[in-house]
C-alpha cells in the first residue's frame, strides 16, 4: 500500500488554489496540475508499507496529534523547486503556522524512525504542491507568471484555514491520476 501523511485542506482553500491555478495555466506550460479535490499539505511521504505495519503508523500518528493543539496556517505565496527560474515543482507556501507544522513533521519523521521508515535527507518545507513540470514547453511564461503571482502575493490579502487533524492517505496510481482514500484521522488537542 502507498502511503502518506497530510493535512486536508477545507473546501474554500482548495477554492481559492484552484483559482491560483487557473491563473498559472494561462502560461500554457506543460504542466501535470494537481486536480483541486485532490490538494492537500504532505507532512511525510512514506511509499509503499505493508499493511500489517500501518497500525504501527497509526499509532505513532494519534502521539503526535495528541502533543499538540489544533493552530490556523496560511497560504502565503508561490513558489517552486529547485528555484523560480528552473521550475519542476510549482506550489504555494505556509506562512502563519509553517514553523508549527515542521514542528509536527519533525515528530513525525522521528516517530517513524522507530519502525524503520528512512528520515527525508532534506529539509522539510511546508507546502501546497500545485503541479509538476513536465517539459520545458513554456517554461519562461510559467516563470512570468509565478514572479507576476509572488509580486502579487506580497501584499493581503492571504488565506487562512483551519487544521484540527493530521490525515494518513491510501495513495492509488491510476491512468487519470492518483486517487487519495483516508485509512484514519488523527484529531489534534483543542485548545
Amino acid at each position: 500500500m502507498r502511503i502518506f501523511i497530510g493535512i486536508t485542506l477545507p473546501d474554500d482553500t482548495k477554492a481559492h488554489l484552484a483559482h491560483i491555478q487557473k491563473e498559472l495555466k494561462r502560461s500554457c506550460a506543460d504542466v501535470k496540475w494537481v486536480e483541486p479535490h485532490n490538494l492537500h499539505l504532505t507532512l511525510k511521504f512514506i511509499g509503499e508499507f505493508e499493511t500489517p505495519g500501518i497500525e504501527n503508523v497509526k499509532r505513532i500518528l494519534t502521539d503526535v496529534t495528541q502533543r499538540h493543539n489544533s493552530f490556523y496556517a496560511q497560504v502565503l505565496s508561490a513558489g517552486a523547486f529547485p528555484s523560480i527560474n528552473c521550475p519542476r515543482v510549482v506550489w504555494m507556501g505556509i506562512g502563519k503556522g509553517a514553523e508549527y507544522i515542521q514542528k509536527i513533521a519533525a515528530e513525525l519523521e522521528t516517530g517513524l524512525e522507530t519502525i524503520g521508515i528512512i528520515a527525508e535527507n532534506k529539509p522539510f518545507s511546508a507546502h501546497i504542491t500545485l503541479g509538476r513540470v513536465k517539459s520545458e514547453k513554456n517554461k519562461e511564461g510559467l516563470v512570468d507568471s509565478l514572479q507576476s503571482l509572488i509580486e502579487k502575493t506580497l501584499t493581503p490579502p492571504t488565506h487562512e484555514f483551519a487544521v484540527s487533524k493530521l490525515t494518513l492517505f491510501k495513495s492509488t496510481l491510476t491512468s487519470g491520476g492518483p486517487v487519495y482514500e483516508t485509512v484514519c484521522e488523527a484529531i489534534l488537542k483543542t485548545t
